[in-house]
């Protein structure tokens, strides 16, 4: 079933019609370049143009009696071509057109998910921008750590999305290769230097040194690729989720007028679109594991990979387009509660500043241990007791006395704290961006 928010292109790439209309191409490729060197007549290959179509419906009906696809496309075709059918598929054997027409499908569904890439990363960095000096806690294992700002969590995010897109770029260019070299890859009837002629026509690279198939390491790559994006997606979801906890509160997706959260429960407003989100990365991420089972075939091919294929390409594919879809439209509209973040963050009473007066103390002469020592056995009573916890360390003369009120109330500025903020942004954004 494919999920209603997937673009329409995305899904038709993975259409019958399409992935025969792909498989048509490269047998016209073929037959322009050996036309081109006087091969075959030309008039033959301008037949062919004009007439070489094929019904899918037609298709399977001959394939259900001589049970192979690339033949029932091909006697197909030549029902409509007539005579001059003869010369397509001349010196090819099924997975050249196979392997070469797939190529052409990645490339495209690399093509879309580029673009999803750019458009989200576009909203992370107009969220990363609004919220730059959001005070929020900073979280590690779950508990407050030091503060951060939510736009700096954003700008990892667009960071790490960038990176994505990075990898489905190699991962494209990886997979824009094609063969024409026969039926073990040995090039009896189609020279090297013919083949790669072939593939400029189609816009692809040749395999170097192919067996009957295309070696099935480039696409575990490209499923690597959308597995990692389904990973970031998810990681990006998780936090969503975490931050709308009843007992966090800071943020949360956009409840749209109507909207319902629960049968029994009126007063609920569930993460359900992050959730959604986080399950379907394991899916994707399953068929990358598939995707690498693909990688060995016994000798020079054999078909356990074709059936997956069939599964994973289109899923993973169509899956990751509706993933980034949904989540661009989650963070366009994510609901943010800055309020909330600040008096989360003043439930710590100030010890998420801590380090700054460890450091202040080291500087001053003290071990490292030492200073440890002090700020903690502070730190445990504020916890303990309440209270405030500079005020506590400025009564302590092996701290307090030690710095002085200056030094001490400049390890709580938060100015301070955040003093390198915009080098990042601008390291993220670059110049003028942060």
């Amino acid at each position: 079933m494919i999920p209603r928010y997937t673009r329409p292109e995305m899904a038709k790439i993975w259409e019958e019609r399409e992935r025969l209309q792909r498989m048509l191409e490269v047998e016209i490729a073929v037959c322009e370049e050996l036309a081109a060197r006087g091969e075959i007549p030309k008039e033959a290959v301008d037949e062919i143009k004009a007439k070489a179509a094929f019904d899918p419906a037609r298709v399977r009906e001959i394939e259900r009696t001589i049970k192979h696809d690339v033949i029932a496309f091909l006697t197909n075709v030549a029902e409509n071509v007539g005579p001059a059918s003869r010369f397509i598929h001349l010196g090819l054997t099924s997975s050249d057109a196979l392997d070469t027409a797939l190529a052409l499908q990645l490339i495209r569904a690399a093509d879309i998910i580029l673009a999803d890439i750019a458009r989200l990363r576009a909203v992370l960095k107009r969220r990363a921008l609004e919220h730059k000096r959001t005070l929020m806690a900073g979280r590690t294992h779950g508990m407050h750590a030091e503060p951060t700002t939510l736009g700096l969590k954003i700008a990892v995010w667009h960071a790490e999305f960038g990176r994505a897109e990075e990898r489905m770029r190699r991962a494209r260019e990886a997979v824009r290769v094609g063969k024409i070299s026969g039926a073990v890859g040995a090039c009896p009837h189609i020279p090297p230097d013919v083949e790669e002629a072939i593939l400029k026509r189609l816009g692809l690279a040749a395999e170097p040194a192919s067996s009957q198939v295309v070696q099935r390491d480039r696409h575990a790559e490209y499923h690597s690729a959308l597995a990692l994006v389904a990973a970031s997606v998810a990681r990006v979801a998780t936090e969503v989720r975490h931050l709308q906890r009843t007992e966090v509160g800071e943020a949360e997706e956009y409840f749209s007028p109507g909207q319902k959260g629960s049968s029994s429960m009126p007063h609920k407003r569930n993460p359900v679109v992050s959730e959604q989100l986080c399950g379907l990365a394991r899916v994707v991420q399953g068929n990358a594991a598939a995707a690498l089972q693909n990688v060995p075939l016994w000798h020079e091919r054999d078909i356990s990979h074709s059936s997956v294929e069939r599964v994973i390409l289109p899923d993973s594919t169509i899956l990751v387009d509706y993933m980034l879809a949904k989540l661009e439209e989650l963070m366009d509209r994510w609901v943010v509660y800055p309020e909330r973040m600040k008096e989360n963050l003043e439930r710590s009473r100030g010890l998420l500043l801590g380090e700054h007066v460890m450091l202040a103390l080291i500087r001053r002469g003290l071990t490292r241990e030492e200073a440890y020592a002090r700020i903690q056995g502070h730190a445990m009573e504020t916890w303990a007791k309440g209270g405030d916890f500079q005020a506590r360390l400025l009564a302590d003369p092996q701290v307090g006395g030690v710095l002085g009120l200056e030094a001490l109330a400049r390890c709580f500025d938060l100015e301070e704290h955040f003093r390198h903020l915009e080098d990042i942004f601008r390291r993220v954004f670059g110049p003028g961006g942060g």
